[in-house]
């Protein structure tokens, strides 16, 4: 259901690539693998280009969470835990997420989290940009507890594959449909950033991270460690650092190329469906791979 008063008009102005400074919030289920620390680290070392108000827990389940309860929980942990690798001396507040995924698509599931982003919101001078990172739970929540934040907000989502892609069950999305559906729909001006087929440009190694970053800093260092730690066989291996794209954007819109399209509808089996008559929102259609790194290695390096 379509939320929103904004009209197409201030739609499609709010979604213009942002320039200068910007005000931001990050939604991140940063224990759920090692790429959202990476994300996070890379928001805080760009002062110059991101004001990040607050950081939110958000919920995740797989093999390194007993529950989504749990997996929120070692998020917020994880959060504070980079904070300190990064010795950040006025760190913004973090706060706990939610519990649980929606259970349908008419009830929050009410938090810190959420409560803080619908009081931030309202609060803020302009617009806030809300990068979501995991599953989108908090985001949806604070929308369904007050629509009127759709007015001040642009979300900007990793989740879900390239429309191209046979099927859309990406974690960050299939963990809570419900959510992407109700954000989806919402008309909140939104940008999404694709997994499969879009930010599987990238990639990196352990040898990379190595020569980089290892010995450089107390950040990098722990970061080449988790990364060296996520698999038993390194030999030809790289790994996908997924979550850095939705900075990146915000960094610099140029290294992460999007389109306007009218917003899909997410089925209940994880699949894309379209209808041209939708709102619309903006989509990334290819990742720079090599700026980004640059970029986001040498901050990294001089923490």
């Amino acid at each position: 259901m379509n939320r929103s008063t904004i009209t197409d008009e201030g739609r499609i102005s709010r979604l213009a690539p942002p320039t200068g400074r910007v005000s931001m919030v990050l939604d991140t289920d940063t224990y759920n693998e090692v790429d959202d620390q990476f994300a996070l680290a890379y928001a805080l070392l760009s002062p110059d280009r991101i004001s990040l108000e607050a950081v939110y827990a958000a919920p995740f389940l797989n093999s390194r969470a007993k529950s989504p309860a749990d997996g929120m929980e070692r998020s917020y942990e994880e959060i504070l835990r980079v904070m300190e690798k990064l010795g950040v001396s006025s760190p913004p507040p973090v706060f706990r997420g939610s519990t649980g995924y929606l259970v349908d698509e008419t009830t929050p599931v009410d938090s810190e989290a959420a409560r803080d982003l619908v009081a931030r919101a309202h609060a803020a001078e302009g617009v806030l940009y809300v990068v979501a990172i995991g599953a989108i739970t908090n985001v949806a929540s604070a929308i369904l507890i007050d629509p009127s934040i759709i007015e001040k907000i642009v979300v900007v989502w990793l989740g879900g594959h390239s429309f191209a892609w046979k099927d859309t069950r990406e974690f960050n999305l299939v963990q809570d449909i419900p959510a992407a559906r109700v954000v989806f729909g919402s008309g909140a001006p939104m940008v999404q950033i694709p997994c499969m087929g879009v930010t599987t440009h990238l990639a990196t190694t352990i040898p990379e991270l190595e020569h980089y970053l290892k010995g450089k800093s107390s950040i990098g260092d722990y970061l080449v460690e988790i990364v060296a730690g996520y698999t038993d066989e390194s030999f030809g291996w790289s790994k996908v650092i997924w979550d850095v794209a939705a900075i990146a954007w915000l960094m610099d819109p140029a290294w992460v190329p999007t389109s306007l399209v009218h917003s899909p509808i997410v089925t209940a089996e994880g699949t894309w469906s379209f209808d041209d008559s939708r709102h619309l929102i903006r989509s990334a259609t290819y990742v720079h791979r090599d700026p980004i790194f640059t970029d986001l290695f040498r901050k990294l390096a001089g923490a």
